[in-house]
């Protein structure tokens, strides 16, 4: 039994996506998928020189699909907000699909355009507002999904609502996984709001294993520890490919069964490699109280308030 792969994706003529971070590694790897399966995938990229030679080699391997690029640096709000109302008048009214892959990792003690400690401010708190700004368009007038890409870093991260801005001191991996931690939570929130609100929305969370990418190796690399930059080198081959990776994204992103918290990852090797399957979380990932902090905490640090009624304002 060979397991969920990409023959397994249905066919999505019709449906338009949304791919952050799509200029690499598992972005570019799963707007490939969704773009060979008929979406129209709109590839958010902060560096546009690099969204172009993606698209470029996207559309290699997949002539016939249908792209568009548009700028988006998660880690200034005013660019998110920017490419939330880019993104809405491209979608003209419907959106099908957000996937919230672009993210940081491991760097050293960076803050965002806002003041945000980089790696919070961008792999949740951008993905937050993204989101939140894409209400009006999710879910409003068919069934959508938004798929928000965690880590196996997770399972070793507890939310510290005091210091979620290194207020109290930083340390370089447990800002990391609070942060892939606060994407599950997030996920969740996301979709309990949703149903309350009697929205067609579906928030499913994916994590792409040991996956070879430009954001694993280079968080080895500038870890600044010795033994974790040989670990880089050893990685190198003992991972799998991002289209590899990918696929646990893209099943969350595409599989019918999935439900308002579904999480994925590969199934073999401790989810480090292998096809997707459903994905363990950690007890902390299940925190409902926390995702509810996580989620006013949210709103508190980036001024928006999602909006889940049928009139919700354009961004």
């Amino acid at each position: 039994m060979n397991g969920w792969n990409a023959r397994d994706i249905p066919d999505l003529h019709g449906r338009t996506a949304v791919v952050t971070g799509a200029n690499s590694g598992i972005g570019k790897a799963t707007s490939l998928y969704l773009a060979r399966a008929g979406a129209r995938v709109l590839l958010a990229c902060r560096d546009a020189s690099r969204g172009e030679e993606a698209m470029s080699a996207i559309r290699g391997a997949a002539p016939r699909a249908d792209l568009a690029l548009l700028p988006l640096d998660l880690a200034d709000l005013a660019s998110v907000r920017t490419a939330a109302a880019h993104i809405t008048e491209l979608a003209d009214g419907r959106l099908d699909l957000l996937v919230n892959n672009a993210g940081v990792m491991a760097l050293p003690l960076r803050y965002t355009t806002d003041g945000f400690e980089m790696q919070f401010g961008t792999n949740h708190l951008g993905h937050f507002a993204l989101t939140a700004q894409l209400l009006p368009v999710l879910g409003a007038q068919a069934p959508a999904r938004v798929v928000t890409v965690s880590s196996l870093a997770h399972r070793y991260a507890a939310m510290d609502f005091a210091n979620l801005n290194a207020e109290t001191g930083y340390r370089t991996w447990t800002a990391y996984g609070q942060s892939k931690l606060a994407n599950l939570l997030f996920t969740d929130e996301l979709g309990r709001r949703a149903d309350e609100a009697g929205r067609e929305l579906t928030a499913c969370g994916a994590h792409p294993g040991l996956s070879s990418t430009e954001l694993g190796q280079a968080g080895l690399r500038m870890s600044g520890h010795a033994r974790l930059a040989r670990l880089e080198r050893l990685t190198r081959f003992y991972t799998q490919p991002a289209s590899a990776g990918a696929l646990s994204v893209v099943r969350a992103a595409t599989d019918p069964t999935a439900g308002n918290g579904a999480y994925y990852g590969p199934r073999r090797g401790l989810e480090a490699w292998g096809s997707p399957a459903p994905a363990r979380r950690s007890h902390n990932a299940r925190s409902v109280e926390d995702a509810g902090a996580l989620w006013d905490a949210s709103v508190r640090l980036t001024g928006v308030t999602p909006d889940f009624g049928p009139e919700a304002p354009r961004p």
